[in-house]
């Protein structure tokens, strides 16, 4: 107990002891203004998220899989990204979320699973969890018995460790190979890290994501380039995409994405060096997935 009370995202917010006597326009000004020390937390800890970049981007050109850990909101934030990241980057099975207490805790508090180290070796052995992987435990008071269970047990087999936590000098951010810990000050309402602590979570979550498939060739410029068209408005971002890519009018990006089953990549290689669908294919597997150097 005392460690936990220790902990600065179980502090008192000094602005806001009178918080329930708070007019509505008091309580969201000083919301907002309290909003703005995650921004300055993350940018503190811009070094320590540049290495859990580049692991990252080895343990996926290494056909490994990028697993997020956590419980409560911890939890519910890696799976977010891990789903966001199968259609914006035409991923498969790259990203995985796992949360203490299983699917049901998405939607449902499910109290008592963090406390439980071996639920989370269970969940990870479930899922095939290897040492080509790397895990990612991601709790906000960097304590977490799930997530602790699950690094503990990544370790062993020799993956690749990191953390997203919200205070400073963590018992998890002590196990990790690359700890990434930011400090946004004592919540508004006390102890609820769903507040800036699940901001700053969602803010370095989507750095880590975005910047590695980045680095595995998944972008061209800023375009999204293995989107996958699941849907009436991500068949139109396609079109959009080659047209912004390639210059090319509406009807030759229609035609070109038909050819290709709406594969960005692959219309613009056609596109751009004129050559035919099984010729994009080539220069593109040679450029191990790259748009930028099949262009070469």
């Amino acid at each position: 107990m005392v460690e936990i009370n220790n902990l600065g995202t179980e502090q008192r917010n000094a602005k806001t002891k009178d918080l329930d006597l708070l007019e509505t326009s008091e309580i969201i000004k000083i919301m907002n203004e309290e909003d703005l020390n995650v921004v300055a937390a993350v940018k503190e800890g811009l070094p320590q998220i540049e290495k859990v970049i580049k692991a990252m981007i080895d343990t996926l050109q290494n056909n490994g899989r990028i697993v997020y850990v956590g419980a409560g909101t911890s939890g519910r934030m890696g799976i977010i990204d891990a789903v966001e990241c199968n259609p914006t980057f035409g991923c498969t099975n790259e990203f995985l979320g796992l949360i203490a207490g299983g699917n049901g805790a998405i939607i449902k508090a499910v109290e008592g699973a963090e406390d439980s180290k071996e639920l989370c070796v269970k969940d990870l052995k479930e899922n095939g969890f290897c040492k080509n992987d790397m895990l990612i435990g991601v709790a906000a008071s960097g304590r977490t018995p799930y997530v602790i269970g699950g690094i503990e047990y990544a370790k062993e087999l020799g993956a690749k460790t990191a953390c997203v936590c919200c205070n400073k000098n963590t018992e998890i951010g002590k196990l990790v190979d690359n700890p990434i810990e930011v400090s946004a000050g004592p919540e508004i309402l006390t102890g609820s890290t769903r507040l800036k602590s699940g901001t700053c979570q969602k803010i370095i979550i989507n750095m880590l994501s975005t910047a590695s498939m980045i680095g595995v060739g998944k972008v061209y410029g800023n375009l999204m380039v293995d989107v996958k068209a699941t849907n009436e408005k991500l068949v139109e971002r396609c079109r959009r995409i080659v047209m912004e890519a390639t210059g090319c009018d509406h009807d030759l990006a229609d035609k070109t994405l038909s050819e290709t089953n709406n594969n960005c990549k692959l219309a613009i290689i056609m596109i751009l060096l004129g050559v035919s669908l099984d010729e994009a294919k080539e220069k593109l597997s040679n450029a191990k997935g790259v748009v930028r150097n099949a262009l070469k």
